[in-house]
């Protein structure tokens, strides 16, 4: 038997719908709907699992309420490129959303041929095989 899972609190849809439209500089439009999981994998029972959905900038995004103050996430383009976020789930829904548009952020970048947050260890993996030129020690 599978269990129910309460649907999204209007105060955890306002943080959703303002995280977004601080990201995206503007409101963006929630829709609900209902996802079946696998929330136990050594079961094949799927479970039906509130989510709210949007699209921003090519991207569809979804979380999904797998129980109370319990949350799943990704983003995709088409259904043969599908992102998380490196989390299996989230106890906290604002580090959830918080996350996700971090990481499609980053990706988005990543695919502008842009690369955010380098250290040190990946300059010196960009400049294999060139010259180096460290810093003149006086």
């Amino acid at each position: 038997m599978t269990r129910k899972i309460p649907a999204f609190t209007d105060r955890e849809k306002r943080l959703v719908t303002q995280s977004v439209k601080e990201r995206h500089g503007h409101v963006v439009p929630l829709e609900t709907a209902v996802a079946e999981l696998q929330l136990d994998l050594l079961k094949d029972d799927l479970t039906p699992c509130p989510s709210l959905t949007w699209q921003e900038r090519g991207a569809n995004f979804v979380i999904f309420k797998t129980a109370d103050s319990r949350f799943r996430c990704q983003f995709y383009y088409h259904d043969t490129e599908q992102f998380g976020t490196g989390k299996d789930e989230y106890d906290n829904l604002g580090d959830c959303v918080l996350t996700l548009l971090q990481v499609q952020a980053d990706h988005e970048l990543m695919r502008q041929g842009i690369r955010s947050g380098l250290n040190a260890v990946d300059f010196s993996k960009a400049n294999d095989g060139e010259d180096s030129f460290p810093p003149i020690i006086v």
